[in-house]
């Protein structure tokens, strides 16, 4: 053995040799029969995802599939990837526009074609990544979120939620991007604290005077579409403003009649106490409208320009400017508050402020399908490592509503719906392009009655927007296009409803009876709302099971100081600098080493330039024990049995506490053991206390130092695999490895 460990001159070596000798596929019994299965689905990175710090976390999953490999077990982990439909498009976006093109110049089926050839282009480059960190994943079976098999699946899902009446069809208030041109999930929304101005606004009393005044003041930081509010809200229990609910108001802009009514959503300490209600436009104003059963007009569309009333067509600014003349001429404006703080909400990625939108979507009912998630997360049937993440997931899933899952992106699986078009159809809007490249965007029927073919529309079709309600637009659930007047929904189904589905199209159909439910599924605490919940969901749903046994939440990874990593922030690590700097076992190891289990990774390049010690020092001790071995032969000595007594109860104890601490998923206080135990008990003492011993070729000695090292080598296998199975080869030879 050379007198250093050597990363590079091993591991693309080490990793060939894994793949050409079926290590990434699950190993069968010398007869060829089947081990107990041990099953680990990948969470699926994005495809045109490279190798950041976060994700080295994935090393938790090649911890236990090496674990059970070295336990006897069939472990097999089979990686995919996500076409990750708003992420994706985002990045390809950018794309066109630095070549001063944008999504609107090209038709829906035009544009899926070139995301997809982008992605095909730019995706694979994480797997050579992972594989750079060893992992013992079985390549040739990944799997994409737009295969055509888990598209067909996927479908298939749908079509029995219809059946089974879980599925309907309403208007829905969104985060919606008008930028980028999509809704928004929660777990997409950033907020920014900052300081607007809070315009206080006077609204002419119809039937008498309020506290000797014909008026009443109401705080807005948006005065641009009151045009389209109908009513207004005090709080019922709020004493001072309590004799306005019944009262009528004119609306400052329209001169309409608006009703003032009783909601406990009014925070009697915002501005005056008394709010204009915009349902169209406002998160808890849609909600109270819905359940009064009051009007909800739209003020502002897709596009971020308003519709109708005095502001047709402006954008939101330019509208809000002209809005307050309009007031400023009525003398409507009582004063304007400037040093008005709020939060507001910003699209996650180009960082522009989002608009509460009121737009059609396709809904999921979740009551009864979510009861059953909590069954069996209550009965510990799926079980959360750490604990806690158990009362969290209760927690969401009794707050859980139903569950909107359109998305208005091209790039992603497209709900299979069709619209039946009539030249009476009016409650269905399009954009299209037309065979020069022309945008049009209207009510169908006015192309039509223009003489415009549908086919025409069809070829060019951009998006669609079918009304909903009693003017809804006749529809069809189906993959294919029913006939020649139809139109299909543009909107895909939200990434969490394709992925929620990851474990059911992720096995091949002849091994559900053994590998299903799944045993271990590791991931960001982040999405367990998101995606945890909605697999078991599924999972409960289509084959009335769990989808895994575990589910182990990950640790966030952050900069030495414990800051999370932000490109903003400049405290970024790059992970493949540092395994080409220290080797992968450094950095796989900096990820668990004290670190307290869900407790955050703070990585530093001097953490991981301690492991790449640490790696040094796991190698200096074989070559130790084997340059001993073959300079001392085996002799007669009795010296050094109560140490070596004292070294094997030690070490029975410490595998004892490892094994255990493994089946419990706590795998830090493993490598930290383990880490203590080699270095400091084995090689500090030990090592030195027998020392007499070796010298004088103590058989008994030498073997149990062999035996007892060897066996600290397979419990660090999991965390370091190429260093431990280097020291393997030049022990028992390079056809040899410690995975069998």
């Amino acid at each position: 053995m050379e007198k250093a460990f050597k990363p590079d001159q091993w591991e693309d070596k080490l990793y060939s040799f894994w793949e050409e000798n079926g290590y990434l596929q699950p190993q069968k019994e010398g007869g060829g029969s089947e081990k107990e299965t041990y099953t680990v689905l990948m969470p699926p990175p994005n495809a045109n995802a490279s190798l950041h710090a976060g994700h080295g976390m994935y090393s938790v999953d090649d911890v236990i599939i090496r674990w059970k490999r070295l336990q006897g077990y069939a472990s097999h982990w089979l990686p995919g990837m996500d076409h990750a439909g708003f992420e994706t498009q985002y990045v390809y976006e950018k794309h066109l526009r630095k070549q001063k093109k944008s999504r609107m110049d090209f038709d829906r089926e035009t544009l899926y074609k070139d995301i997809d050839a982008f992605v095909q282009e730019n995706s694979g480059l994480i797997y050579d990544q992972f594989k750079k960190l060893g992992f013992l994943a079985d390549w040739d079976r990944s799997v994409f979120t737009l295969d055509d098999h888990v598209i067909d699946y996927v479908y298939e899902t749908f079509q029995m939620m219809v059946k089974d009446g879980y599925v309907y069809r309403d208007e829905y208030i969104v985060n919606y991007c008008t930028f980028d041109g999509t809704s928004l999930a929660d777990l997409e929304v950033q907020y920014e604290e900052r300081v607007d101005e809070l315009y206080y606004i006077r609204y002419p009393l119809i039937d008498g005077m309020y506290k000797g005044k014909d008026y009443i003041t109401v705080a807005t930081v948006r005065p641009e579409p009151i045009y389209v509010d109908t009513h207004i809200a005090v709080h019922p229990d709020n004493k001072v403003t309590k004799e306005l609910i019944g009262r009528f108001v004119l609306n400052p802009l329209t001169d309409e009649r608006m009703e003032i009514i009783a909601d406990e959503f009014v925070d009697p300490e915002f501005g005056t106490g008394i709010v204009k209600m915009t349902p169209g436009h406002d998160p808890h104003d849609f909600k109270v409208a819905k359940e009064k059963g009051l009007p909800i007009r739209q003020a502002i569309d897709l596009r971020g320009k308003m519709i109708g009333g005095p502001y047709d067509g402006l954008k939101v600014k330019v509208a809000r400017e002209k809005a307050l003349e309009d007031l400023r001429k009525k003398d409507l404006i009582e004063k304007i508050d400037t040093e008005y703080e709020h939060s507001v909400p910003q699209c996650y990625k180009c960082g522009r402020d989002l608009e509460p939108l009121t737009i059609p979507n396709w809904f999921i009912k979740v009551d009864e399908l979510k009861a059953r998630v909590i069954d069996v997360v209550q009965k510990d049937e799926v079980r959360f490592h750490p604990p806690k993440f158990k009362k969290h997931m209760l927690d969401w899933l009794e707050v859980m509503h139903d569950w909107p899952i359109s998305r208005q992106i091209v790039w992603g699986i497209r709900i299979p719906v069709w619209y039946r078009i009539a030249p009476d159809s009016s409650n269905i809007h399009v954009t299209w392009l037309d065979s020069s490249g022309g945008f049009h965007h209207g009510p169908v029927n006015e192309f039509l009655n223009d003489g415009i073919s549908l086919d025409d529309i069809r070829a060019g079709l951009q998006s669609l927007r079918a009304s909903t309600g009693e003017n809804a637009a006749e529809y069809m659930i189906a993959v294919d296009q029913p006939g020649d007047d139809y139109l299909p929904e543009t909107d895909t189904f939200d990434t969490w409803f394709s992925s929620g589905q990851w474990p059911l199209v992720t096995l091949r159909n002849d091994e559900f009876s053994s590998r299903f439910p799944t045993d271990f599924m590791g991931t960001l605490s982040d999405i367990l709302k998101f995606w945890i919940s909605r697999m078991i969901m599924f999972s409960l749903y289509r084959r009335d099971t769990i989808p895994y046994k575990n589910v182990y939440l990950w640790s966030m990874v952050a900069d030495a100081k414990g800051q999370k990593m932000s490109k903003s922030k400049g405290n970024t690590v790059n992970p493949i600098e540092l395994v080409e700097k220290y080797g992968a076992d450094a950095f796989r190891a900096a990820l668990f080493f004290g670190v307290a289990q869900g407790g955050k990774v703070n990585l530093s390049e001097d953490k991981v330039k301690a492991m790449r010690n640490y790696a040094n020092k796991i190698w200096n001790i074989g070559r130790f024990i084997q340059l001993v071995s073959e300079d001392h032969p085996p002799g007669g000595s009795s010296s050094g049995r109560i140490i070596l007594q004292e070294l094997n109860q030690e070490w029975a104890e410490v595998k004892t506490k490892a094994h255990r601490n493994m089946d419990a998923f706590t795998f830090s206080r493993v490598f930290d053991d383990i880490y203590e135990f080699l270095w400091h008990r084995f090689a500090d003492y030990y090592l030195e206390e027998l020392k007499d011993s070796i010298r004088s070729g103590n058989i008994e000695v030498l073997e149990a130092l062999e035996t007892i090292y060897v066996d600290c080598l397979k419990i660090i296998h999991p965390f370091m695999p190429f260093v431990t199975e280097a020291i393997w080869k030049e022990f028992n030879g390079d056809n040899t490895s410690i995975l069998d």
